[in-house]
């Protein structure tokens, strides 16, 4: 199979709720990120064959395959198929597994891998909400088979069988926000984020005319271990969880062009990187968030390599005891695991996260130097999603 390359990562800033990207479409706000791509590598749109993106809550602004609007949004050629996926908060990572698949098997020579997400404007759980009036996700013939937990108390499971503590959470939480804080002021995230024109909102939620660049991570918070141990716990009384060990809820894009290595040489286009290898894992359903775990030990089995043989390792922060037990099960570096913070620090929207993940993995090894990294997802249903890439 030929290789697959990665020419190009790019993300938008990651938008706190009802902050400065809410007054953005999410079609726009995609829109922007496959423009920007366009126009960092300058590569004619045409020889793009497929674009898949990843979306979680697919309703409202975010249905009718967000990918292929934001793809015509953009002013981009029409004969350009697209397609959007849900593979829960795994959505956008394994899009860019699907079009890596793509590529590899000879389906397509150039693809490019997305997600988007606007929890400001399409609330979390907002395509199953009852007031729909179309019932809900999970039938009565599935409760004897599996217990229904909720992924809050899945994370506080997880910490019960790892032996994950309050202090771990809490100390986690802050190592995640002191780490991106560092990347904001040694500029590591230089190259990989498109700005982002956004109309300004009123008291009322409503545009005002007026418009301002948005080009900073906005989920960023000043605090201390003092501060996060005084937060209450979100799940159980006696949980290790607060709003401060866990995802925030969040607003943003990003986007991954790929092609063939020989494609790319004939374009005369220079890759950050190869794909190693991919995968989708099914996990138990009631822990639900292990899936990084499983993922871990497929993509090493497969590959042959060892925990210790990657620089850096991007596991998404849905919850701090997620990322510590992957680390205790896997015996994972957590020095080398989101050098740069995480969706604790970052943000965490949904269904662009795994692109956002490896478009930070993708360039943190650029700027480092390393050699290899490994990306990974927990997702609402028991799945994890896995990435090695390997700097080009």
């Amino acid at each position: 199979m030929p290789d697959v390359v990665i020419i190009e990562a790019l993300r938008t800033p990651i938008g706190r709720r009802n902050g400065g990207l809410a007054g953005v479409h999410p079609a726009d706000l995609l829109a922007g990120v496959l423009a920007g791509l366009v126009e960092r590598t300058g590569i004619d749109p045409a020889v793009v064959e497929q674009v898949v993106g990843g979306c979680v809550s697919q309703v409202g602004q975010q249905s009718f395959n967000i990918a292929r609007t934001a793809w015509l949004t953009a002013g981009l050629p029409i004969a350009t198929a697209a397609t959007t996926v849900d593979t829960q908060c795994g959505s956008s990572q394994q899009a860019t597994n699907l079009a890596a698949a793509l590529v590899a098997s000879g389906t397509v020579d150039v693809a490019v891998a997305c997600g988007v997400e606007s929890m400001s404007r399409v609330p979390i759980g907002a395509s199953a909400s009852k007031k729909l009036g179309f019932g809900v996700p999970l039938p009565k013939s599935y409760f004897p088979q599996y217990e229904p937990t909720s992924q809050f108390e899945g994370a506080e499971r997880i910490a019960e069988r790892w032996e994950v503590t309050r202090s771990d959470t809490d100390a986690f939480a802050l190592l995640s926000q002191e780490r991106a804080a560092r990347a904001w002021a040694e500029d590591r995230f230089a190259g990989q984020i498109v700005p982002v024109e956004a109309p300004v909102l009123g008291e009322d939620g409503e545009p005002t005319g007026e418009t301002r660049a948005i080009s900073r991570d906005e989920g960023l918070r000043d605090t201390t271990i003092d501060a996060l141990g005084a937060l209450k716990p979100i799940a159980r009384e006696d949980g290790v969880h607060t709003a401060g060990s866990s995802s925030q809820i969040s607003d943003g894009a990003a986007a991954v062009l790929m092609m063939t290595a020989e494609r790319a040489d004939e374009l005369g286009l220079t890759p950050r990187a190869r794909v190693v290898d991919t995968c989708l894992v099914g996990v138990d359903p009631v822990l639900m968030l292990t899936g990084p775990i499983d993922a871990t030990e497929r993509l090493l089995e497969r590959t042959g390599r060892t925990i210790d043989s990657f620089d850096i390792f991007e596991v998404n922060e849905a919850f701090a005891s997620v990322v510590l037990a992957w680390a205790r099960a896997t015996g994972a570096d957590l020095e080398r695991t989101n050098p740069n913070g995480g969706a604790i620090a970052l943000g965490h929207p949904l269904g662009a996260t795994g692109a956002f993940l490896l478009t930070k993995a993708v360039h943190e090894l650029g700027r480092t130097g390393g050699d290899s990294a490994l990306i990974s997802m927990c997702c609402g249903g028991g799945l994890g999603t896995g990435t090695i890439v390997d700097r080009a």
